[in-house]
């Protein structure tokens, strides 16, 4: 850990067109840990740019570059944070971005830094740059294809939020720079540090990097009060019974017409939507407790490991044990 009185410098990339969340949520992180804990220690976070021209971001909003790419190269780096850009076509089709120049200082910067985070598609511009060539990496998962299509090289895996491979780290979309930014935080001043950040910025948990972008709770959901109050419903009772005949006492529907309200709501059948559910804080539980497969089949409603096996097979297309074991060895790489 640094003393109280030196600080981390966190180096933020700015061009034209980035993300404003992916500049910006990391930024208001790393600031927030100097306010939580009260005293000089913490980070130094700069923005830098090609020149000290204001940019204009994906979101029409103006920013001041501190410095610029060429002065940052000649600092020391602790942490390098590399945003993304997309482009949308007119069938809104989105499509990753790496600007030649921006992938060369990149590349630069990167000899610079103790530690690499990329932001959303700011994975491609790693890519780019040659620093995936052989690890494993995240980006948001509408251009997951993208990547492993543009860099063979680099092993693809768009499900986790974020996955640290040695000192690179990179992170899915939006607001998931919040969780890899309280990663960081983490690895560089413990948990309990990183929990009270959490907290600052209304986070009610700190997710880690084995959460999935496709997490039950994260699917499109219904504007109807009615689905929302099933939907709370099999949250509540999931250790119970749940059947389709239960639901559609609790809608005041038949069971026919229940099943053709989460087909045409949801997308799938009532069973299929609990056992997503119960899927889901498996998952959870599998990545923050050491709880037996026994308790955690008992704990989701399951009850017998047998069916949570099968389960994760059929929603996962793997077994709790091997799903335990990718992420502590993605959480805990490097």
């Amino acid at each position: 850990m640094p003393s109280a009185s030196t600080s981390r410098l966190v180096v933020v990339l700015l061009f034209a067109g980035v993300d404003l969340l992916d500049v910006t949520g990391p930024a208001e992180v790393f600031a927030l840990l100097q306010r939580e804990t009260g005293d000089a220690r913490g980070y130094q976070v700069v923005l830098a740019a090609e020149t000290l021209s204001p940019v204009t971001t994906s979101a029409g909003v103006r920013v001041l570059p501190d410095l610029t790419f060429e002065e940052a190269a000649v600092r020391r780096i602790d942490t390098l944070v590399v945003p993304g850009a997309v482009d949308v076509d007119d069938r809104r089709r989105v499509r990753a971005l790496a600007d030649p120049t921006v992938v060369h200082w990149v590349r630069v910067l990167a000899g610079r830094a103790q530690r690499i985070a990329s932001v959303c598609v700011g994975a491609h511009v790693l890519a780019a740059a040659g620093l995936l060539d052989g690890r494993r990496a995240t980006t948001h998962w509408s251009t997951a294809q993208q990547l492993a299509a543009d860099h063979p090289s680099v092993e693809v895996d768009a499900d986790p939020i974020f996955i640290r491979d040695g000192h690179i780290w990179t992170g899915a979309g939006i607001t998931s720079c919040l969780d890899l930014s309280l990663a960081l935080v983490a690895e560089d001043f413990g948990e309990a540090v990183a929990l009270r950040v959490a907290r600052q910025l209304v986070m009610y948990l700190k997710r880690p990097g084995g959460q999935s972008q496709f997490s039950v709770p994260m699917e499109p959901v219904s504007t109807t009060r009615r689905m929302d109050d099933l939907r709370h419903h099999v949250a509540r009772h999931l250790t119970g019974r749940l059947t389709v005949a239960d639901l559609a006492r609790q809608a005041h529907v038949s069971e026919r017409q229940l099943t053709r309200i989460f087909r045409t709501e949801l997308g799938m059948t009532p069973a299929a939507y609990i056992e997503s559910a119960r899927v889901e804080v498996a998952r959870n539980r599998l990545e923050t407790t050491d709880d037996t497969l026994e308790r955690v089949a008992s704990a989701c409603g399951f009850h017998t490991i047998d069916t949570l096996i099968r389960a994760f097979r059929r929603r996962l297309d793997t077994t709790p044990t091997e799903y335990r074991g990718r992420f502590r060895h993605a959480g805990r790489r490097g």
